[in-house]
């Protein structure tokens, strides 16, 4: 559908996003996120969280008790129906965050069916990685996969979710999700998003990817570690690995960046806002998480409850303006039927990423300096332009040199 050409998706975190962390709390924020250009909300997991082996006060959104329950800490179900309503009825598609590969160790399957689970040599139900509050499904199980998806439907029917954003996708078998995706799409049109970076999870299951490895790429760039040359280089992989329907989801934090990793002031500093725009230029759909919009510059607390400070400042603007223009302008089309990217060679590749993007008659053109040091160059676009973020009239001629400060972007329209 048409939203997938032209959305911002908005991670929230219902606990962390406001002193209530409830539901009806997040209802509030709706229309304030509608002016940021946001056609898809992406909820963190709501179900119960395991007590046994849980981590720390409140434990791990992941750790999931009952796939058809509802965390007390969050509201009810029918808070959370009248939040999916409410989104509804703003324009705004609702996924809920599913994790497929492990429940937790008091999830009831682990008493009343142990056959769904992995075991080691000894017969040992066993936890993924170093995640000791999980346990492991197998996925060789026929009935644990059916009942598992019997799970995901009771939420497509019972309050009108729109999909799912599967958590550690990489890690389930590709046929259970095609066969997932089959049947939730019998029940309703579904928009399946992946964490992970793989294209035989595209094929028939999923519409957009994690963009993992571009959001590395930003950091290293950031941080001096990376050029632009490997920019394109990523650039051009995915013209050969993804088919041409394949779309991604790019993103200058997330819950776990923000925890694990650092907020992007921390990772990206004085680049933050220039690989944002960048996020918005690329095709596909471009990530919020929940204080971005704010400027807030604070590691969420994983495990316990903590707060966002909601106080518009340099960002709040900057998102509305690239919202409105990703919402508003085809040229920046980036889900199935996507406008063109065109590279566009600069006097300085290296330093300077310089771009086209196409569709119809709209065009839109993206220049950035992506290093910590003033940068002249020229580049072969001329005519008259609207320098978007500013408003300006920008005149550019054959052969002029510009001249950029460091992390300085221009988005020009016609």
């Amino acid at each position: 559908p048409a939203m997938m050409e032209n959305s911002v998706i908005y991670e929230v975190n219902i606990r962390q996003n406001s002193p209530e962390g409830t539901f009806a709390a997040f209802s509030k924020d709706l229309p304030r996120l509608k002016e940021l250009g946001v056609k898809v909300i992406w909820v963190m997991p709501i179900h119960p969280i395991g007590v046994k082996s849980r981590k720390e006060g409140l434990g791990s959104y992941y750790s999931i008790q009952d796939y058809k329950g509802v965390n007390k800490e969050f509201g009810t179900l029918e808070d959370f129906k009248a939040m999916v309503k409410a989104a509804h009825q703003n324009g705004i598609y609702v996924i809920m965050d599913w994790v497929a590969n492990h429940t937790a160790w008091d999830h009831a399957w682990v008493t009343a069916h142990p056959e769904y689970y992995t075991k080691d040599k000894d017969g040992k139900m066993i936890s993924p990685f170093d995640w000791t509050d999980v346990v492991e499904l197998d996925f060789d199980n026929k009935d644990m996969r059916k009942a598992m998806i019997a799970d995901m439907e009771y939420w497509l029917k019972e309050a009108d979710v729109d999909g799912f954003r599967c958590d550690v996708a990489g890690e389930v078998p590709v046929d259970f999700w095609d066969a997932a995706a089959k049947d939730l799409n019998n029940v309703k049109p579904v928009f399946m998003l992946a964490e992970a970076e793989k294209p035989e999870l595209m094929k028939n299951a999923f519409d957009m990817a994690y963009g993992w490895e571009s959001h590395h790429i930003m950091n290293d760039i950031a941080q001096g570690k990376k050029t632009v040359k490997d920019w394109d280089t990523y650039m051009a992989t995915k013209d050969s690995l993804w088919e041409k329907d394949d779309f991604t989801m790019y993103f200058t934090s997330n819950h776990d960046e923000n925890s694990w990793n650092g907020t992007e002031y921390e990772r990206m500093g004085d680049a933050a806002e220039t690989f944002t725009a960048l996020t918005f230029m690329v095709p596909g759909m471009p990530l919020i998480y929940n204080g971005q919009e704010y400027d807030f510059k604070k590691r969420l607390k994983f495990f316990v409850k903590d707060q966002l400070t909601k106080e518009k400042g340099k960002m709040y603007p900057v998102y509305e303006k690239l919202g409105a223009l990703k919402n508003n302008n085809p040229a920046l089309n980036g889900g199935k039927d996507a406008a063109s990217y065109k590279r566009i060679a600069t006097s300085a590749d290296a330093a300077m990423l310089a771009f086209e993007r196409e569709k119809g008659s709209d065009k839109v053109t993206f220049i950035a300096n992506l290093t910590k040091v003033p940068q002249v160059f020229t580049v072969p676009v001329e005519g008259t332009f609207t320098n978007y973020m500013t408003g300006e009239k920008v005149t550019l001629t054959k052969g002029q040199k510009h001249n950029l400060a460091p992390w300085q972007y221009w988005i020009l329209t016609k």
